[in-house]
């Protein structure tokens, strides 16, 4: 293709000359999913466009080379990829931008490298309930977990004892299929032995080839002070295991913690309410309140009106992972008596005779308000 003739690398991206690297990358991958090959079998003129495209996004997103193809246009880049033509083995971001989409293992070849088939083992998740007091005050819970371990009889091989797997017939024990599409070398999991590269001919009885059995794996755990329902605790390392040599996945231990029968938590604050006797309100009074710990004396004010609240600093729950801990608040509730004996209705009436009257309202509705202003 002459140089003279080359489109101009910004109108083919359709950004502007002052674009970025995300706004760049973002213009291309738009144009990569429309025109790919896969998309658009036997369709010459998809093909040219993805070529124009790619070509143009490897030198924009390159500095150097950007910063010379503002300078000097497409005659500064002679002797580069962009100036000969194409070239995908010099340029293996493309995996990354379009692997996902394609579900291709390695677009492009990772020029002529081939990638590793070691895979990281999936992640576990073990829901733990445990007590109120427990989550405050951190405890240490011996679990059992169920996952996969490698078989014992085979020894994680997956062939009986005594026999040996054979080398899969359709990718040569690579585990991997090269296809040449196009312009493109892609190399995608053999589905014979399914990426393993291995044919078992006499499975193992035990595990019937799988190479791994479910068991149960005791395991202890630290569960920290101030945790809550939802807390997840990470186990590196305690998942299923990886295949092909890769790490094993992780265990997330899931935290439910079972309600308290007085106590009520709010983050890291605890709340409760007491009950007190109208005397006791009215008069004053100093009573006992449990706490997480030893219990905390509470002197209540002459004149205390129902739900009044009084806090305990730092009697609340601690902070996971953290310094200091929440309060306590103490909801008061002034409980009125149903039935009365003879004394003490006397007495309450003869208090009742010494008390002022005043049943008006404490406050006046809204159209009380609203006609007293516009009178």
């Amino acid at each position: 293709m002459d140089t003279v003739a080359k489109k101009d690398y910004y109108e083919i991206l359709g950004v502007g000359r002052e674009a970025g690297d995300p706004e760049i990358k973002q213009a291309y991958r738009k144009l990569a999913l429309r025109f790919h090959p896969d998309r658009n079998p036997d369709d010459p003129a998809a093909e040219e466009n993805f070529k124009e495209a790619s070509e143009a996004y490897s030198v924009l997103s390159d500095g150097q080379k950007r910063a010379t193809y503002d300078r000097f246009g497409h005659l500064g880049l002679q002797g580069a990829a962009a100036q000969n033509g194409f070239n995908p083995e010099a340029f293996t971001d493309f995996s990354d931008i379009l692997g996902d989409f394609f579900g291709i293992k390695d677009m492009f070849g990772a020029g002529g490298q081939r990638r590793s088939r070691a895979q990281r083992g999936e992640d576990l998740r073990f829901d733990l309930e445990i007590a109120f007091e427990e989550a405050v005050a951190g405890v240490t819970a011996d679990i059992q977990a169920p996952r996969m371990e490698a078989c014992s009889r085979c020894s994680a091989s997956g062939a009986e004892p005594g026999t040996t797997p054979s080398a899969c017939p359709t990718c040569h024990g690579r585990g991997e299929i090269l296809y040449q599409q196009s312009f493109l070398s892609i190399r995608r999991a053999c589905s014979t032995c399914n990426g393993g590269g291995k044919i078992i001919r006499n499975p193992c009885t035990a595990c019937r080839g799988q190479g791994y059995r479910q068991a149960q794996r005791k395991l202890k755990i630290t569960i920290p002070a101030g945790v809550d329902t939802g807390t997840r605790i990470r186990l590196s390392g305690e998942g299923q295991p990886g295949f092909h040599g890769g790490p094993a996945g992780d265990l997330y231990v899931f935290l439910k913690v079972k309600e308290h029968a007085f106590f009520e938590r709010q983050e890291n604050d605890l709340h409760c309410t007491i009950p007190i006797n109208v005397s006791q309100a009215a008069l004053g009074c100093e009573v006992e309140v449990p706490t997480l710990g030893e219990p905390s004396r509470l002197k209540i004010p002459e004149g205390t009106q129902s739900g009044s609240q009084f806090r305990f600093r730092n009697k609340g729950v601690p902070v996971v992972n953290g310094s200091g801990r929440g309060d306590l608040l103490v909801r008061v509730e002034v409980k009125v008596p149903t039935r009365l004996s003879r004394e003490q209705r006397k007495l309450l009436e003869q208090l009742r005779d010494t008390l002022p009257v005043d049943n008006a309202p404490s406050e006046k509705g809204l159209f009380e308000k609203v006609k007293d202003y516009f009178m």
